[in-house]
């Protein structure tokens, strides 16, 4: 069922006072992580991508990409709940500067997710250690991989991207050849199109190009068309064995980092993120009363009224499936 802030943006959105009207997109800020030891986490994190350091944030204990983009953690008594498939948050990505020398290294130290190829349980630790994909999709259905196999294609063996595992159960992909970076958080969604019609319109995201998977073109997007069921077959490499919903998909950006997602994997709707392993996504605005008084206007939903956050506010709003987003004021 579409949340009641995706039916009453085109009505209050004519209501638009002229600030809210001149608002600039918000900037991504951080991914906030509960952590039962942060500095321990903080430290692995530096380990494994140099480029980073740690840092804080109004008081927070963080780590530093060279993007300017922050990862913050939230100390907590207990190791937060790290299922990948009961929240719309799944797993959040760097760029690596070698894939293939990442995969060394990080096979060493035993940091490998598995990355199976088929229902089989056969798996790889790399995309360019299976077949290459078709046209516009990141994977092979099984009867793609019969095709693949039938045609004796052969594994690229450059770039690709893979999974590592983290503190506190995080699932951190890897994907190269490019300068280290926060690349990107990944999710799961209940309606792809209609979440990234959601993005656009409440947080003026840069959209991606959504589609109903493969290479054709998605028509525009609308109230009317953007509900689109899953598509019935799964495709792997995947991080499970039964292999992953692909199609629809959707996604956004904000400067440069890539949040992306597929359809809700399974038939239960996702929980609240607030207190989970990937708790919020924070987006920087240069004025949050504006923005606020934007969001009410057009029905989104709040879940944390404006709050000081060291030597600023912020508020949390809640995404299309239940996903906590922070906007903090940033001047």
């Amino acid at each position: 069922m579409l949340r009641p802030s995706l039916i009453s943006f085109v009505a209050s959105s004519l209501t638009l006072t002229a600030a809210q009207a001149q608002l600039t997109p918000p900037r991504f800020h951080h991914l906030e992580l509960n952590s039962v030891d942060p500095d321990a986490a903080i430290a692995f994190y530096v380990k494994q991508f140099p480029t980073t350091s740690k840092a804080s944030w109004e008081g927070k204990p963080a780590l530093s990409s060279p993007d300017n983009m922050l990862v913050v953690f939230n100390k907590v008594a207990r190791p937060p709940i790290a299922d990948a498939n009961v929240t719309a948050y799944w797993h959040f990505g760097w760029n690596v500067p070698d894939s293939r020398a990442s995969l060394e290294a990080w096979r060493a130290q035993n940091l490998l997710v598995p990355f199976y190829t088929d229902d089989a349980g056969d798996f790889v630790g790399i995309s360019s250690d299976t077949y290459p994909y078709p046209p516009g999709v990141p994977g092979r259905t099984r009867a793609q991989l019969d095709e693949a196999k039938a045609q004796n294609l052969q594994p690229s063996r450059t770039s690709g991207n893979g999974y590592i595992f983290g503190p506190d159960g995080a699932i951190v992909e890897f994907t190269g050849n490019r300068a280290e970076r926060v690349d990107h958080v990944h999710m799961w969604q209940e309606d792809p199109v209609c979440a990234q019609l959601w993005y656009q319109t409440h947080l003026q995201a840069t959209p991606r190009a959504a589609g109903r998977g493969g290479a054709t073109p998605a028509p525009a997007l609308t109230m009317a068309t953007c509900k689109t069921p899953r598509a019935p077959e799964q495709s792997w490499p995947s991080l499970t064995k039964e292999g992953t919903y692909r199609s629809p998909t959707g996604g956004v950006s904000f400067s440069g980092v890539a949040i992306n997602w597929y359809p809700n994997q399974t038939q239960k709707p996702p929980v609240p993120t607030s207190g989970r392993l990937m708790d919020h996504v924070g987006l920087a605005v240069s004025d949050l009363d504006a923005w606020v008084a934007k969001l009410r206007g057009e029905g989104v939903t709040i879940l944390r009224v404006p709050y000081r956050v060291g030597n600023t506010r912020a508020v949390i709003i809640e995404g299309p499936s239940r996903e906590a987003i922070e906007l903090v004021e940033v001047k």
